[in-house]
């Protein structure tokens, strides 16, 4: 990779679909060695982006480069440097892990004894050594989600693309998965990770927070859950739709949002607001289960964001 360039760098990226804009004007740099989250919910435009950036697809408008190399002039030169784990990786359910290791070798043309090294050594890092005569499709989805990584990383790519890589697998699996990227972004590979967890996006060096093609702010997650105004309340009230029209009353009350039984509320001050508030609620015999000031989560911060957002237009 060119030193001076970016890993990732897009100017005014778009992509239409007829009437719809998949991607609007989207303007990102990605640092080498970083790991960066897209985050987002489906239909946000994650994919579009990741598939424009793998130059699988062209931009209707706009241009990107990605390890120095233009997307669309340069497709050839980028798809040797980098890694694409799509969110439906085609892994062969009939062949064993290692038959399947050994076939993407073939693909990116591996050989000799240095095919042997990597093998071993991906078998080792995916924690699938035990597991290399298994056919694909008999592993759980966690092992293969690590089978398709270790596949993506046979070529050691310099930058690595994850299309929602841990979607659909249980809690442990995605955490070791994150363990394993964790390990990758040590040795200085490029990540470049969608998905709709917001706990995932803590994890990563920076954030963008992508909806409806736009990208709403792109920061260091701390840095995101800073910009929400005001203090936060969780409130677990015994009834939750009269509690909201109570809570509604408040002073310094800034904004509401629901997570099941609990109501997050942004106030002025929470150390004024709980008092008074849990004085309304017994004054409307609503019982009160849990009333305590709490950090804003990255899930609280991208609702608000985009919520004054909508306010302004």
């Amino acid at each position: 990779m060119n030193d001076n360039h970016p890993a990732i760098k897009t100017e005014n990226l778009t992509r239409k679909f007829r009437d719809l804009v998949a991607v609007d004007h989207l303007n990102l740099e990605v640092k080498r060695g970083e790991t960066f989250g897209l985050v987002g919910p489906d239909g946000a435009g994650k994919t579009t982006t990741i598939r424009m950036l793998c130059a699988i697809m062209d931009p209707t408008e706009g241009s990107a480069t990605v390890a120095g190399f233009d997307t669309v002039k340069q497709a050839e030169d980028i798809k040797k440097r980098i890694g694409y784990m799509a969110q439906r990786f085609n892994l062969y359910g009939d062949l064993s892990v290692i038959e399947n290791l050994n076939f993407f070798a073939d693909i990116f043309e591996v050989r000799g004894q240095e095919r042997k090294d990597r093998i071993t050594r991906l078998l080792e890092f995916a924690r699938l050594t035990e597991f290399r005569g298994r056919r694909a499709a008999h592993l759980s989805g966690g092992m293969q989600k690590k089978l398709a990584l270790a596949c993506t990383l046979i070529h050691q790519p310099e930058i690595l693309f994850l299309d929602e890589p841990t979607t659909g697998v249980d809690p442990i699996s995605r955490r070791e998965f994150w363990d394993i990227l964790s390990e990758l972004h040590l040795q200085g590979i490029t990540i470049f990770v969608s998905t709709p967890y917001m706990d995932e996006a803590e994890r990563c060096s920076r954030v963008g927070l992508m909806h409806e093609g736009q990208l709403i702010v792109c920061d260091q997650p701390d840095k995101i859950k800073g910009l929400v105004s005001g203090e936060l309340i969780e409130l677990r009230p015994t009834n939750l739709r009269q509690a909201k029209e109570v809570i509604a009353g408040l002073e310094g009350l800034l904004e509401v949002q629901t997570y099941g039984d609990l109501l997050h509320l942004f106030v002025d001050d929470a150390s004024k607001r709980i008092p008074e508030l849990a004085s309304l609620l017994t004054a409307q015999g609503i019982a009160v289960e849990g009333l305590r000031q709490t950090r804003p989560r990255m899930e609280e911060a991208f609702i608000s964001l985009i919520r004054a957002q909508a306010a302004e237009e």
